[in-house]
C-alpha cells in the first residue's frame, strides 16, 4: 500500500485511509508488538476521532488495554509511552500535510519509533490478516498535567520576555496555556484554537508563507521572539527580532549548549545538511559532535547508541534524552526559554558569532536518474573529499554540498554552504549548471 512511508502511515481519508483500514492497522500493531498495553492520541483533524476509535477498536480485539490520550500532541504520546512503561503507541496524525490527509506514527517501548527498517513493513503484511475476538479495554485519561510537570522542570529561569507563539491551530494549542500560562512572559498567541481545517495557513513552518503572520506579529508588537509549531507538535521553528527564521542547525547549537552545561562530554547528534558550525561549536563547549543522516528513526537510533543529550535536524525536529529520545516541539521551546533566562543579552547577540557561514538552504531538482546524478557529481568533483552517509557529500575547505535523493518523488534535494556569500553564490552557479533550475 503506498500508505506506508518510510517513517509512519499518511494517506487522504477516507479514499485511502478509512476507519475499516484503520481498524486493521490498529490489529496489526498490537499483532507486531505483542503488547499488552498501548497508548492511542490523535490530532485536531476533522477524521481524527473517528479513525482513533477505528485503532482502538483494532487493538482492543487484539487483546489489548488501551490508554485513550484524547487530542494532544506526538511527543505526549511518546511522553506516555515511556513515563508508564507502555507497550508502544499509536499516534494518529498526518502532521503537517493539509485537512484532508490522515496517518499513524506509530512507536514501541521506550518511545522507539516503528519505521520501515524496524516493523512497518512487517505491520503492513499483517494488515490483511483476520481480525482477532479479544476483548481489550479502552481507559480514556488525560496527562496533560503530567507533561506540564515534565517540561517545567527544565524550566528554572524564565526570561521576562515578549513572544509570539503561532500554534497553527493545531495540537499545541489546545494545551499550551495550561503548561507554560502562569509564565511572567507577554504570549501574542496566533492561530490558537484549534481547528482541523487550519483556516489560517498550513500547519507546516517550514514553508515562508506559514510564517508570515508570525513575521508581521513580531514587527508590529516588538517582540523578542517568536516560536511556530506544526500541526501535531513534534517540531518548531524560531523567529528572531526582526522577524526571520533563525535556520534550525544554529538553534541545535544554542540547545546544545544548554545540554552541555549540565552533562559536559556528551555526545550531541546533528544531520548531515547542518553547517560545519554545529560540529565547531558542539567541540568548543566541550561536546562530542555525532554527524547522522536524515530522518527521525536514524537520529534516534544513534543518539540511544552514544547516549546523546541531543538531536537536531535542520527541518525543526529536536530530540532530547530527557524526553525518552524523542523529538518535542514545547522541550525545544522550554530550553530556548531557559537559555534566554540565564543569559545577559539576546537571542541577537548569540546568533552573531554563529552567522559566520553562507547556505542555500534546501533546493529540490526533478531529477529522474538520480543515483546517476549523483554519480556524476562525484566525477566532476573528483578532488574533493566526499562521503556517502545519505546521498553524496562533497566538501572542499571553503564550501561543500550534500545531494540526497527522495524517498518517494523523482527529486534530489541540495544543501551547500560556503565561508563566504560570493563562493556561495559561484558554487550555487556551478551546480545549477549541472542539475539545472530548481523547482
Amino acid at each position: 500500500m503506498g500508505i506506508f512511508k518510510a517513517y509512519d502511515v499518511r494517506g487522504r481519508y477516507p479514499s485511502e485511509i478509512d476507519e475499516d483500514l484503520a481498524t486493521r492497522i490498529g490489529h496489526a500493531v498490537a499483532v507486531y508488538l505483542r503488547g499488552r498495553r498501548i497508548a492511542v492520541g490523535r490530532d485536531v483533524r476533522k477524521s481524527a476521532p473517528s479513525i482513533a476509535r477505528a485503532i482502538a477498536e483494532g487493538l482492543t480485539r487484539a487483546g489489548v488495554q488501551v490508554l485513550d490520550l484524547g487530542m494532544c500532541t506526538t511527543p505526549m504520546l511518546y511522553f506516555a509511552v515511556g513515563k508508564f512503561g507502555l507497550d508502544g503507541g499509536v499516534m494518529v496524525t498526518a502532521s503537517h500535510n493539509p485537512p484532508d490527509w490522515i496517518g499513524f506514527k506509530i512507536c514501541r517501548e521506550r518511545a522507539f519509533p516503528v519505521g520501515e527498517r524496524t516493523g512497518l513493513k512487517e505491520i503492513e503484511v499483517l494488515t490483511a490478516k483476520p481480525l482477532g475476538t479479544g476483548r481489550g479495554e479502552v481507559e480514556s485519561r488525560s496527562i496533560v498535567r503530567e507533561y506540564r510537570d515534565h517540561l517545567r522542570r527544565f524550566l528554572l529561569h524564565p526570561p521576562k520576555i515578549k513572544i509570539v507563539v503561532d500554534t497553527a491551530s493545531g495540537a499545541v494549542g489546545g494545551h499550551f496555556d495550561e503548561v507554560f500560562g502562569d509564565l511572567p512572559l507577554q504570549f501574542v498567541r496566533l492561530c490558537f484554537p484549534p481547528d482541523g481545517s487550519f483556516p489560517n495557513h498550513e500547519p507546516n513552518p517550514l514553508k515562508d508563507e506559514n510564517i508570515l503572520d508570525s513575521t508581521r506579529a513580531v514587527l508590529e508588537q516588538d517582540a523578542d521572539l517568536a516560536v511556530c509549531f506544526d500541526g501535531d507538535g513534534d517540531r518548531c521553528m524560531f523567529l528572531g527580532p526582526d522577524g526571520g527564521r533563525i535556520p534550525s542547525d544554529l538553534v541545535t547549537v544554542l540547545l546544545a549548549r544548554v545540554e552541555l552545561e549540565t552533562t559536559p562530554g556528551a555526545a550531541i547528534v546533528y544531520d548531515l545538511r547542518s553547517s560545519r558550525v554545529v560540529p565547531e561549536e558542539i567541540r568548543r563547549a566541550g561536546g562530542k559532535p555525532i554527524r547522522e543522516r536524515v530522518g527521525h528513526a536514524f537520529i534516534k537510533e544513534t543518539m540511544r547508541a552514544h547516549n546523546a543529550v541531543l538531536g537536531g535536524e535542520l527541518s525543526g525536529h529536536y530530540y532530547f534524552r530527557d524526553h525518552y529520545y524523542a523529538d518535542s516541539g514545547m522541550m525545544a521551546f522550554v530550553k530556548m526559554l531557559e537559555l534566554l533566562g540565564t543569559q545577559r543579552c539576546s537571542i541577537s547577540e548569540l546568533l552573531a558569532p554563529l552567522r559566520r557561514t553562507f547556505a542555500t538552504g534546501e533546493l529540490n531538482f526533478h531529477i529522474e536518474d538520480k543515483v546517476g546524478m549523483m554519480e556524476r557529481m562525484v566525477h566532476l568533483f573528483s578532488d574533493a573529499r566526499h562521503d556517502r552517509l545519505d546521498g553524496i557529500t562533497i566538501e572542499y575547505s571553503d564550501w561543500w554540498f550534500n545531494l540526497r535523493p527522495s524517498n518517494t518523488e523523482p527529486l534530489l534535494r541540495l544543501n551547500l554552504e560556503a565561508v563566504t556569500k560570493e563562493k556561495m553564490a559561484w558554487a550555487r552557479d556551478q551546480l545549477f549548471q549541472v542539475l539545472g533550475k530548481p523547482e
